[in-house]
């Protein structure tokens, strides 16, 4: 059974929530930004910026099956962003998204933060490999990495 379908406006928090608890959890220890991770990193700020971005809805589908436990945004052939609610990491909902947005979005690329091994390794195991491409992460001293199918 399916359970990825389009994101709608009704999504909006909850794919916000999605995405703030992973940020905290894979990039709070990289940064360690309390201002920014704390402070400025919340639901409604972050739903209405999803809202204001004219491009969010409509290149972003969540994994839904009675709960919105998933998503992923896809354009261009660029995956932009991929989480799975933390707790339920590990049961196949972000291999299910990423299998859709390559299947059905033609999505063959990515960058990701190269200090985030476990994301790498995930996106390594669906044949995504790195390139010799990196750029810094804006305002940080980290840099991103790019991943080609």
């Amino acid at each position: 059974m399916n359970h990825i379908r389009p994101a709608q406006e009704s999504d909006l928090p909850r794919i916000a929530e999605i995405y703030i608890f992973n940020y905290r959890l894979n990039f709070y220890p990289i940064f360690k930004n309390d201002d920014y991770y704390f402070h400025e990193l919340q639901v409604p700020a972050l739903t209405e910026d999803f809202r204001r971005d004219s491009t969010f809805l409509r290149s972003t589908y969540v994994y839904d099956d009675g709960v919105v436990k998933g998503f992923i945004q896809a354009e261009n052939g660029e995956i932009r962003k991929l989480f799975v609610e933390p707790v339920l990491q590990g049961h196949g909902i972000g291999s299910a998204l990423l299998e859709f947005a390559v299947d059905s979005l033609s999505a063959e690329s990515l960058w990701a933060l190269e200090k985030n091994s476990r994301a790498i390794a995930f996106y390594g195991r669906h044949g995504f490999r790195l390139t010799d491409e990196r750029k810094p992460e804006d305002d940080t001293e980290e840099y991103l990495v790019r991943m080609m199918r």
